[in-house]
């Protein structure tokens, strides 16, 4: 974690120096107006303390930036008439992320709104699913052991 103002677009929100239009904003994180927003409404939930992924983030404070995008989809939904909602977020290059200080993307949706989000999805069998879990298992075992003893 570092906050590096000099260079990182969302410290420099954060910071007050860089213009933006604010939604809604607590002790832990700001909610703002997409510059380049995907759909009409789209909006950003950022924490205020820099992480670059929300893998590096303590977990009360990725819990309660998840939280505020679900209270920001409610009220982006209801205030817009949006049938839908996406939330998403994107942790490293591989992933889509963009700018390195974690935030969540709310984006309200409507049917045929021409936005896309594909990944193609292929069928698996149980066992090879079993496997992969297993690992998964042992790896949120030792993470909790990890947050657990801190």
């Amino acid at each position: 974690m570092h906050n590096n103002g000099t260079k990182c677009v969302f410290c420099k929100i954060i910071a007050g120096t860089e213009r933006t239009v604010k939604v809604y904003e607590d002790d832990l994180c700001i909610a703002i107006m997409d510059i380049a927003p995907v759909n009409r409404g789209h909006l950003l939930v950022i924490p205020k303390k820099h992480y670059e992924t929300v893998l590096e983030m303590p977990f009360k404070e990725a819990a309660h930036i998840f939280g505020v995008a679900c209270l920001i989809a409610k009220a982006v939904k209801k205030a817009l008439g949006a049938e839908g909602v996406n939330i998403l977020q994107n942790n490293g290059r591989a992933a889509w992320q963009h700018v390195f200080h974690v935030h969540v993307h709310v984006i309200p949706r409507w049917v045929g709104d021409e936005i896309y989000v594909y990944w193609p999805a292929k069928l698996s069998n149980l066992d090879e699913l079993e496997n992969v879990a297993i690992s998964i298992r042992r790896s949120l075992n030792m993470i909790k052991g990890e947050v657990d003893s801190k």
